[in-house]
């Protein structure tokens, strides 16, 4: 046993000699490092992948996130008082809507409706609660959620969920009334809306920015060929660069196409946006957001209806009844109603259409309840004009005259008398 004890260091100090020298531990380390990369490496793609990844919160997210917070405290805090804890909301009505031409849209009024927590209420106050808790979640990482998407994220929610959509957009909108009397959006509390935007042409570069990447996207709006750029859900991330002198918003995709593919936008100088009927909130906040930034008017070419007029145009430039709360962001007060107006079907002999019984009935509506048409008289003026007439006219009318009337005469015309247009 004691030669062993003798002769044992003795090999290991000549395998000592014969092996080259390393730094210890030093293959070891970079292993671990490398695999601490590859790790973060994962997860960050992951995080990208589905777009929960943490980010710093800006300004207006740190509000959204506090007053969600302090709503939910205050109901805590008449729960353990004892006392029933309530919700207050702004009656979405054309009765509860004012009509500034100071401000240029509509505001919603002072009624409110509260919704207490009773033994017939507790599904719905539940339901309003956990609807709230998903926004908070969804501003906290970054994320969105369509309409739909909110309704199957409440199958989740066992007593709580809702059996049908309708169920799930009354509780968003009633929460996108409640936060907006803070001034902070829907958009803001991360729930868009599923329908897309409307379409653009013209003498504009669009900057966007890519969400997974980050990189900064110019997008010209003048290479689209025979398309157009479409707008996003949600335009708030977009800024603009531009030297057009206005904005053209057309109501239907015939004339848009038309304009587009004769290059209107280039002999006129201007940026062309496809409404598709009554604009989506993305189509509105973009007009807005563009005009606002870059200083340019914006003109409305749409049909000579009462659709056209009261809803189309009306909700373009004020806002509507049921949506008054949203005027501040998604209305573009300073547009102007360019045609097809009431004199142009007499001054253009243009074909026509009965009215039917509904248009009858919507251009009397407007003239007797709606604050717009109320305040503006050229405008009582136009409607009236319309109803005794008893007809109406599209855009595409201009047509009877050849394909491009709209092009070389109608438009130019109209523009170089922009004074006459209507408010």
């Amino acid at each position: 046993m004691a030669a062993r004890k003798k002769t044992g260091p003795r090999k290991k100090a000549r395998a000592a000699k014969k092996a080259p020298k390393k730094k210890p531990g030093r293959k070891k380390t970079a292993s671990r490092k490398s695999t601490t990369r590859k790790k973060k490496a994962t997860r960050k793609k992951a995080a990208s992948a589905t777009g929960r990844r943490k980010a710093k919160p800006s300004r207006r997210d740190s509000l959204t996130v506090k007053l969600i917070d302090d709503t939910a405290s205050t109901v805590h805090r008449s729960i353990n008082r004892l006392d029933k804890p309530d919700l207050e909301f702004p009656i979405r009505s054309l009765g509860n809507v004012t009509y500034s031409q100071k401000k240029g849209y509509f505001e919603i009024g002072k009624q409110r409706k509260t919704r207490t927590l009773t033994v017939n209420t507790v599904k719905s106050f539940a339901q309003t609660l956990r609807m709230m808790g998903l926004s908070k979640e969804l501003v906290e990482t970054t994320d969105f959620a369509t309409k739909r998407d909110a309704y199957y994220q409440s199958k989740n929610w066992e007593e709580a969920r809702f059996d049908d959509q309708s169920e799930s957009d009354a509780v968003m909108d009633d929460i996108e009334a409640m936060f907006s009397m803070n001034g902070v959006s829907r958009e803001e509390l991360r729930f868009v809306p599923d329908e897309h935007g409307g379409a653009v042409a013209g003498n504009l570069t669009v900057i966007d920015r890519d969400r997974g990447t980050g990189r900064v996207e110019r997008i010209d709006c003048t290479r689209f060929g025979s398309g157009a750029y479409s707008i996003p859900s949600s335009v708030e991330p977009l800024s603009f660069e531009t030297k057009a002198k206005f904005i053209l918003a057309i109501e239907t995709g015939g004339v848009f196409q038309r304009l587009q593919s004769h290059r209107f936008w280039e002999s006129s100088n201007c940026i062309l946006v496809s409404l598709a009927g009554v604009p989506t909130r993305a189509t509105r906040r973009f007009i807005r957001k563009l005009s606002d930034e870059c200083k340019i008017p914006v003109y409305a070419f749409v049909d000579c209806d009462p659709y056209g007029i009261s809803n189309i145009y009306r909700t373009l430039k004020v806002g509507s009844g049921n949506a008054a709360h949203l005027s501040q962001f998604f209305c573009v007060p300073q547009t102007r109603f360019l045609g097809v107006t009431p004199q142009d079907i007499l001054d253009y002999d243009l074909p026509t259409h009965p009215l039917q019984e509904v248009d009858i009935k919507r251009a009397k509506d407007a003239l007797k309840n709606d604050p717009f048409f109320k305040t503006h008289k050229p405008w009582r003026k136009a409607l009236e004009q319309l109803l005794k007439m008893g007809v109406r006219a599209e855009q595409q009318a201009l047509a009877k005259w050849g394909l491009n009337y709209v092009i070389d005469e109608y438009l130019p015309r109209k523009l170089s008398n922009r004074k006459a247009f209507l408010p």
